[in-house]
């Protein structure tokens, strides 16, 4: 299956002001492009690209005074098979997990480990460890919170969502992985694209969020928000949480005007 996705958007800087874009899929599905990312801007102007801490490819640019539009799209292979569930993968006890993993049991901006530690263990504290704890955390989050785009919040954290029973992806995504770690099970954020194949609700294309958790010595994609198994997940970045993947940091003030986002089956490659 081919599958293609991309991005336009387009901000309005009262002065020039320096941006840094995590825009562009991870490195990890570098061997499944079948057509490279192209990215433009409009205005034409240089950019520069490095990876950060977490191995994300980060984009930096100055946009000038004035509109600028960040266009990128690309064409990747993917198998066509809905994700697949391990239910026999156990959790690594914390004094045996790899040295890169410890930050992924600690509280970061939006996860308040310290905040939701007796309520985790209190709900889940007698699951059987692995596979299945995990997953009955992501059955309580996606049951308890109410999906609502009019109630996004930038600053919402996972404890505020645990009490407010509202949110978006990226809430849904941020309390899961907090109670993984308060029940020493190793949770990432994860932001990228997910289009609406094989799936018969549709919702509005935007980026998305879900997490990965460390069992058996891997990691392994959740998805609190859908909570069933899909097709075509293309990872942008990945980190502890919101807050070390925004997909644009922009050090001084800067207005979105519009903001399209695009993932869906093509059965061609371009002949050109």
């Amino acid at each position: 299956m081919l599958i293609r996705y991309g991005y336009e958007i387009t901000l309005n800087c009262a002065l020039p002001t320096a941006l840094v874009c995590l825009l562009s899929v991870h490195n990890d599905h570098a061997k499944a492009i079948r057509v490279p990312e192209r990215v433009f801007t409009t205005p034409i102007i240089p950019t520069t690209t490095y990876r950060d801490l977490f191995g994300n490819q980060c984009r930096r640019l100055v946009a000038p005074a004035g509109d600028l539009t960040l266009w990128g799209d690309a064409t990747i292979e993917d198998s066509g098979q809905p994700e697949v569930a391990v239910p026999d993968a156990r959790e690594v006890p914390a004094a045996e997990l790899p040295d890169e993993c410890l930050v992924y049991l600690m509280g970061s901006r939006y996860c308040e480990t310290d905040r939701l530690s007796q309520a985790a263990w209190d709900m889940f504290g007698t699951r059987a460890p692995g596979w299945g704890r995990v997953q009955a955390v992501c059955d309580f989050v996606h049951q308890h919170i109410k999906f609502d785009y009019q109630q996004a919040r930038s600053t919402r954290t996972a404890f505020e969502t645990f009490n407010e029973r509202i949110g978006v992806c990226r809430d849904y995504a941020h309390l899961a992985l907090t109670l993984c770690r308060c029940l020493n099970i190793p949770a990432r954020y994860v932001n990228g694209h997910l289009g609406d194949i094989g799936v018969p609700v549709v919702d509005p294309m935007d980026f998305s969020a879900w997490i990965e958790v460390f069992l058996e010595g891997q990691w392994h994609t959740f998805d609190p928000r859908n909570n069933i198994p899909r097709i075509g997940r293309i990872v942008v970045a990945r980190g502890r949480d919101a807050a070390d993947i925004p997909l644009i940091t922009s050090f001084g003030p800067h207005l979105l005007k519009s903001f399209r986002v695009w993932t869906y089956e093509v059965f061609d490659l371009p002949t050109t």
